[in-house]
């Protein structure tokens, strides 16, 4: 299913999948409800309409599809598929008016990360201190897009997970590169990561094209 966003979310959509590496639109379909799931507060956009953001978690194993995608990533740098995690979806569901006539638009967005045998970076601390100095513009940056960045029931700010990660060289501020994930779902990813760029893990085996209900 192709997403449909409004254009002023175009380029925050772009960079997300850009840097994701093998993300897709995708619906929601067969297998078990999500790990977590959070959905945003009613945000009014630029243009005047109403959006609503959710965000289903995971980890789960990448499609065939997605693999594939993956596979050609990493050829094209010369670089073998060690694995292919499929983070997250992002849902947009937007109401408004277009051409003076009231409209509705939405998609579905695959957060995922291929790990292409990167070498490992032996000293991160550099890039955890940019990150560090950022995080608060980001996540008004975020706001800006996709309304205010996700906090527990106590008011504490979500992590903000590294799609492509820094030990393997990721761009630490890039706008694209960080999604907001509930502290243990980020503690799940965390130890996922040196499985998925492991050789022969279950993260080169291909999972389901619709791995979760709503």
């Amino acid at each position: 299913m192709p997403a449909v966003l409004p254009p002023h979310r175009a380029a925050g959509v772009a960079a997300l999948l850009a840097l994701a590496g093998c993300g897709s639109a995708t619906v929601s379909g067969g297998g078990s409800p999500a790990r977590a799931k959070w959905v945003s507060p009613v945000f009014t956009t630029p243009d005047g309409g109403q959006l609503r953001t959710t965000i289903y978690y995971g980890p789960w194993q990448c499609s065939a599809a997605f693999l594939s995608r993956c596979e050609r990533k990493c050829s094209a740098q010369g670089l073998p598929l060690m694995g292919c995690i499929w983070l997250a979806d992002i849902k947009g569901d937007w109401q408004g008016r277009y051409l003076f006539m009231p409209a509705e638009a939405g998609g579905r967005l695959a957060i995922t990360h291929c790990c292409c045998d990167y070498p490992k970076i032996s000293n991160t601390q550099r890039l955890r201190d940019q990150w560090s100095n950022a995080r608060d513009r980001f996540r008004d940056e975020w706001a800006s897009e996709f309304g205010a960045w996700p906090t527990t029931s106590a008011g504490k700010n979500f992590p903000g997970h590294h799609i492509f990660d820094l030990g393997h060289g990721g761009p630490p501020v890039a706008p694209g590169n960080i999604i907001p994930v509930p502290a243990d779902i980020h503690q799940t990813f965390n130890d996922e990561y040196p499985a998925c760029y492991a050789p022969g893990g279950k993260w080169l085996t291909p999972g389901p094209a619709r791995p979760y209900v709503d």
